[in-house]
């Protein structure tokens, strides 16, 4: 069976509460809004206002986790005040998940790489969560989306260093790239698997970088906006993204690309495929206006 992917090629906030209803999955009870509060400085994630209406229609929290390196979201008092200064919180609840401690362990028997995820200790307070997601390139995945939010972006600031270090967070910029890559897949299958089929991922590939929103320096996107895609299947929406950008005839894809193909973006596709919590073979469904 392939998984469903519904795609427009209309990038509104409207448009965004829209797809969620075309969906036909209905998230129920307490949900958690993962998302990426913007790194302070960094000119290219999406702002309060354009997720509003989707939030405010699940009543959700948004949360968030600090990071594992040196900015202006590290610590919580930081962090706390860097998600006030881009709005998150005049607009609605904000949970940082691992302001204090100790982490929630979830387990990954089955994890090629790790078999214990450590994420913010809040997400027992929560019975489903919608993942918004950011496409974009990155300095050390090579790619931004789905699953890398599922991992990076649930973990705690120990967890971070945890995933990146492939098991050993003394290692954290210097394991096998592959390994950390692989660990990532890990993770996010945990959370994935932890909201038992309540959940919901959406993806929109605007401002679109060749740089995280954890970049306080930036590139400028170096693509055309392409569209939203929202989906079940955190794999599957990732490899409709990947498979769009190489799709364009956009004159800045091969600079996208070659960020994707230099950091071996793609192999936490298939390590995710290979544990197989989702699928890399999809239907895309486009929705027009």
């Amino acid at each position: 069976m392939k998984s469903k992917v519904y795609f427009t090629r209309t990038i509104t906030p409207e448009k965004v509460l829209e797809m969620y209803e075309v969906l036909g999955k209905e998230l129920t009870g307490k949900i958690a809004v993962k998302l990426h509060s913007g790194e302070e400085g960094n000119q290219n994630f999406l702002k309060p206002d354009f997720w509003k209406p989707i939030i405010d229609k699940l009543n959700g929290t948004v949360v968030e986790c600090n990071t594992a390196y040196e900015g202006s979201r590290n610590t919580t008092e930081k962090h706390l005040i860097t998600i006030k200064k881009h709005g998150w919180s005049r607009y609605f609840d904000v949970d940082l998940m691992d302001a204090e401690g100790p982490d929630m362990i979830l387990e990954i028997p089955e994890g090629k790489v790790i078999q214990k995820n450590y994420v913010g200790k809040d997400m027992k307070n929560y019975d489903g969560m919608i993942v918004l997601s950011h496409f974009k390139g990155h300095p050390m995945g090579g790619y931004g989306g789905a699953l890398k939010q599922l991992s990076i972006g649930c973990a705690s600031s120990y967890g971070k260093a945890y995933i990146h270090g492939a098991g050993e967070p003394e290692k954290i910029w210097t394991a096998d790239h592959d390994l950390f890559l692989e660990s990532m897949a890990d993770a996010a299958k945990s959370v994935h698997e932890y909201f038992k089929g309540n959940i919901v991922y959406i993806n929109v590939m605007k401002n679109m970088s060749v740089d995280c929103d954890c970049c306080a320096v930036a590139e400028d996107p170096c693509m055309d906006d392409i569209g939203i895609l929202i989906s079940t299947d955190p794999i599957a929406i990732d490899q409709a993204c990947i498979d769009l950008v190489y799709a364009s005839n956009d004159k800045g894809r091969d600079h996208l690309i070659e960020r994707i193909e230099s950091r071996h973006g793609i192999h936490t596709i298939e390590a995710a495929s290979a544990l197989g919590y989702g699928s890399r073979e999809y239907e895309l469904i486009e929705i027009d206006d």
